[in-house]
C-alpha cells in the first residue's frame, strides 16, 4: 500500500482546541499539569512535542488519536503495528493486518466486519488486533448485522488506535519504547500534516 494516507474528510474532533482534546482523550496527570503550565490551550503540534520532550509518549498518542480522521488514525495505527512485527509475523498477526489494510484501501461494510472477525482471533491485545478493531469502530454497527444498529462512540476509533500504537511501542523490545515511541509519534504528526489538521 502507498505510504501516504488518503485524505478523507475532517478531524473526529473538528473545532476542538487542545484544551478539549485532552479532555477527551482522558490524558495523564503529568499531561494535564504540562497543559495548565502552558497556558491552558497550546497550539496542538507544540503541546504534542512539550510531551514528548518529557518523555510523555502515551499521552501524546492518545491526543493524536483523538485528533485526527478516524481513516488516519487507523492508517497510523496499521503502519506502527506492522513495523511492531517484524519480517515474519504469526498467521494471525498477518491475517489482521491484512484485514486493516484492505479496510483502509476500500473502506467497505463487508471489510469492517472481516477487520473485527481478525482482530478477535488474534486479541485485542496485540498490535495488530487493536489496529483492526479500529477499523471495526470507524462507523457502521457494533452489533451484528441482523440485530438493531449499535453505532459506536464517537471516540472508540481513537482509543483502540492509542492501545495500538502504545502496544506497538512496548509489546517487544521494551529497551527501545522510548525510540519507538519517538518514531511513532513523529509520524502520526506527519499524518496530522498530511490532513491538514493543524496550520503549520
Amino acid at each position: 500500500m502507498n505510504a501516504a494516507p488518503v485524505v478523507t474528510g475532517a478531524p473526529v474532533a473538528p473545532g476542538r482546541g487542545t484544551a478539549e482534546l485532552c479532555a477527551v482523550a482522558d490524558l495523564s496527570d503529568g499531561a494535564n499539569e504540562l497543559l495548565a503550565s502552558s497556558g491552558g490551550n497550546p497550539p496542538p503540534r507544540a503541546f504534542i512535542m512539550s510531551l514528548v520532550e518529557r518523555e510523555l509518549f502515551a499521552d501524546a498518542v492518545r491526543f493524536i488519536a483523538h485528533a485526527l480522521p478516524r481513516r488516519e488514525a487507523v492508517w497510523w495505527a496499521w503502519v506502527c503495528a506492522r513495523k511492531s512485527a517484524g519480517a515474519a509475523p504469526a498467521p494471525g498477526v498477518s491475517a489482521a493486518l491484512e484485514a486493516t489494510e484492505r479496510w483502509i484501501i476500500q473502506p467497505t461494510e463487508d471489510n469492517r466486519r472481516a477487520a473485527m472477525r481478525c482482530a478477535e482471533a488474534v486479541t485485542f491485545g496485540t498490535p495488530a488486533g487493536a489496529a483492526a478493531l479500529s477499523a471495526f469502530l470507524t462507523g457502521g454497527s457494533l452489533a451484528p448485522p441482523s440485530s438493531s444498529a449499535v453505532p459506536p462512540g464517537e471516540f472508540m476509533t481513537a482509543k483502540a488506535v492509542s492501545g495500538s500504537v502504545t502496544l506497538a511501542a512496548v509489546m517487544t523490545e521494551p529497551q527501545r519504547a522510548a525510540e519507538k515511541f519517538h518514531e511513532f509519534v513523529m509520524l502520526g504528526l506527519e499524518v496530522a500534516g498530511r490532513t491538514k489538521l493543524w496550520a503549520a
